[in-house]
């Protein structure tokens, strides 16, 4: 297919890569100079491209309206679908425009990270997956097919699911993570440098997502705000639940309440809703010194091993730091005799971080 691609931020520059590979013409369009430039070069993709057969509109929600009725004007003859998090207003606005309404389908793909912009993007970023079609009332049957294709494709698991519903649910799984990550980020403030110094991973993951972009989250929240409101709710009332159980001192029920939560959060099926990634995890134990992360690089390619993802943690004025790779069970297999027999400072291979 020839694909246009309006939006080179994280999720636009991922489906063009993702694609890319799928073997389609992809270009792309964005009024960011930068990330337009950054997205044809990482997906190596030409500048221009006319007669698109598919659109995708992969701007932040304020935008989407405005960039469907200008790209449907230009190619009347695509199909056209969006990825943005919200869907209710979207959709009461395309079905006032049934010719556009008939091209049009909206899609949700559950995939993301806290970073943002195309050098975040990823081409396996909709593996495993969902991704949610909302059709709206008079969406051709050819045009929600291709909107089931595409996500089917990019490795997603399809769900349909109707506007309203649709945001009643992103609050729960999306936007309230967001804005209880920013809270307990919030609560930070008054710490000391000396404080933080002292923090573990667990509180660097819970507060991951308020690195997120404030403009987009603001606008999503607001936008979301009737169904967040609520979800903010019943997250005050288990704060309140829990400080009951602390002021008795009631040791049972607290531990009840907190086995509660774990088995509530055993039920999420995959990391971010993702697909859950056999990964095991090799520490190496490096100096504090220019060139070690580099030189790691170097031993992981000339040991012809991918390292997935990789992981550092280093103290203030401490001489060594960690640096932990992610890797698949073959890889580390072949990497940590590699490195111990180039004297790297490597432990053993651990399923978990």
């Amino acid at each position: 297919m020839k694909i246009h691609i309006v939006g080179a931020g994280l999720i636009g520059t991922s489906i063009g890569l993702a694609l890319k590979q799928r073997g389609d013409t992809v270009t792309f369009a964005d009024t960011n100079v930068e990330h337009l430039q950054f997205a044809r070069d990482l997906v190596g993709v030409p500048s221009e491209g006319g007669n698109p057969s598919l659109v995708i509109v992969a701007t932040p929600p304020a935008g989407v309206f405005s960039a469907l009725k200008e790209q449907f004007s230009i190619n009347p003859q695509a199909m056209f679908i969006e990825i943005s998090g919200l869907k209710s207003e979207l959709l009461l606005q395309v079905e006032e425009l049934p010719e556009l309404a008939r091209r049009f389908c909206g899609t949700h793909p559950m995939a993301g990270r806290e970073l943002s912009g195309p050098t975040a993007a990823r081409a396996d970023l909709f593996q495993g997956a969902t991704w949610i079609i909302t059709p709206t009332a008079l969406t051709d049957d050819e045009v929600l097919e291709a909107a089931k294709n595409i996500a089917l494709e990019l490795g997603s698991v399809v769900r349909v699911v109707g506007a309203n519903k649709h945001d009643e649910l992103i609050s729960g799984v999306s936007h309230l993570p967001q804005a209880v990550s920013t809270i307990l980020a919030r609560t930070l403030s008054t710490k000391s440098e000396e404080e933080l110094g002292l923090a573990g991973q667990g509180l660097r993951d819970l507060t991951r997502l308020a690195d997120s972009n404030p403009k987009l989250w603001a606008d999503l929240l607001i936008r979301n705000r009737s169904n967040v409101i609520q979800d903010l709710r019943k997250v005050a009332s288990e704060i309140e639940g829990m400080l009951a159980h602390l002021e008795s001192e009631n040791e049972s029920a607290l531990e009840e309440f907190i086995r509660d939560g774990g088995a509530a959060k055993s039920r999420i099926p995959g990391k971010h809703g993702g697909k859950s990634r056999e990964y095991v995890y090799l520490p190496i134990v490096i100096e504090d010194k220019a060139g070690q992360l580099a030189a790691i690089f170097d031993e992981c390619a000339a040991a012809g091993v991918n390292v997935e993802d990789l992981f550092i943690e280093h103290s203030p004025g401490q001489e060594t730091g960690l640096i932990t790779l992610a890797l698949s069970q073959d890889d580390a297999n072949i990497l940590r005799p590699h490195l111990v027999e180039k004297n790297w400072r490597v432990h053993g291979i651990r399923a978990n971080r």
